[in-house]
């Protein structure tokens, strides 16, 4: 029976009882503008309100840790700048760190500041992805325009330091391929000195924005608790009040050597995660600063001739050098067995490596600790008696990246 208002004025209690609570089922992706990635969430919808979600991974699941079994070490970089591409040199260092921690191969400290800067210039291009597109899913599209500027620039730090831009394949066994020239130097000191500003007029766009405070503050707020029970952590887990920070908490690559604070928000609501993520794009700026200005002089790169792979202009020229590319390159130079766990600090939370050795020259077993697939389970609960319009914009701030959560 078909019902409007004059038939649902005059139908039989028992009929308009099953009329008014009747659900809708709604498909949310995959490809669904709003997603952010390629991923499904299927809701059982009373009018706006959701009642329950279902969701669904593994759209561009590229099997990474099987792929890492059947490659050496080295062949493994490349594979990890797919999975937060948002932030592929936190990937990338982190994968060399677990692979040295299991070598036992000593970075020298300059190495270890340059990974940092850009560790931390990724940390700031992943927020600014985040934040500024949250900002379009608000209705406000001015802001992600602006800050994008200097997400390019530093895509043009990256082409100094590898040559590549968004999947950098970045560093090396050992430290970095090549040290800081000074093109790399001046561009960084020019970015220092821009983006505060453009940060600045991007935060005055938005913190005290009428209608972006009304569509975010409050709203899919999650418990210290609930957060910890999921396994939260990052931006996600800070802004729920939770100071936790792998850089703080293990530190690695010398961050012990930098002063900086770790930001908490307060009811881990949407609004809290963007001011978050605003305050560390503040620290991380600060770190870079601290870094350029105190940059030792030891080299760039670990004094390990089996796993450190010989300058491109040796190669060329020299046979000792040709033979040991080809066979650090190819795995030629059986790893120790062994296994260790490598954590650092993503731009999205603890982004881990758990690696199994067995002597041979692939990994026996890797398993990469992704923070993406863990928060994201939390979603369907978090977005249950929420109209649709604010859960749409609740998975904006978690920034849920597909290529990482699939893995």
């Amino acid at each position: 029976m078909d019902y409007n208002l004059a038939t649902a004025a005059t139908a039989p209690d028992k009929e308009l009882v099953h009329y008014v609570n009747e659900l809708t089922t709604i498909n949310l992706g995959p490809t669904h503008p709003a997603t952010h990635g390629v991923f499904q969430n299927v809701l059982k919808m009373d009018g706006e309100k959701i009642v329950s979600a279902d969701t669904t991974v593994g759209y561009i699941h590229r099997a990474f840790e099987k792929l890492a079994e059947h490659r050496p070490l080295y062949q493994i970089t490349p594979i990890t700048d797919r999975l937060n591409y948002c932030s592929s040199p936190i990937n990338n260092m982190g994968w060399h760190m677990t692979v040295e921690k299991l070598l036992g191969v000593q970075v020298p400290k300059r190495a270890q500041y340059i990974r940092v800067i850009m560790m931390e210039l990724a940390r700031i291009s992943d927020h600014i992805i985040c934040n500024s597109i949250l900002g379009v899913d608000t209705g406000a599209f001015t802001g992600f325009l602006y800050v994008f500027q200097m997400r390019e620039k530093i895509y043009e730090i990256y082409e100094e330091i590898c040559g590549t831009r968004l999947t950098t394949n970045m560093g090396r066994l050992g430290g970095m391929e090549r040290d800081l020239n000074e093109r790399a130097i001046t561009k960084l000191r020019a970015f220092l000195k821009e983006f505060p500003v453009v940060l600045q007029e991007f935060i005055d766009l938005f913190e005290r924005n009428r209608i972006f405070m009304d569509r975010t503050l409050g709203v899919g707020a999650i418990s210290a608790e609930m957060a910890l029970n999921y396994g939260f952590t990052g931006p996600n887990l800070r802004a729920a009040g939770v100071d936790y920070d792998v850089r703080v908490h293990e530190p690695y690559s010398s961050y012990e050597d930098f002063k900086f604070e770790i930001p908490v928000g307060t009811i881990g609501c949407t609004y809290d995660r963007f001011l978050v993520r605003n305050e560390e794009m503040w620290q991380s700026v600060s770190i870079i600063q601290q870094a350029l200005d105190n940059l030792p002089n030891d080299g760039f790169a670990a004094d390990a001739e089996h796993y450190y792979l010989p300058p491109k202009q040796e190669v060329y020229r020299s046979m000792e050098a040709l033979i040991y590319h080809f066979k650090i390159v190819m795995g030629e130079i059986d790893a120790p067995v062994g296994e260790v766990y490598h954590s650092v600090e993503g731009g999205n939370g603890e982004l881990g490596f758990y690696l199994v050795s067995d002597g041979g020259r692939a990994p026996y077993r890797l398993h990469f600790r992704r923070p993406c697939f863990i928060y994201y389970q939390a979603y369907p609960e978090m977005i249950k008696d929420m109209v649709l319009s604010d859960a749409i914009v609740l998975l904006s701030s978690m920034n849920v990246i597909a290529g990482e959560l699939d893995g």
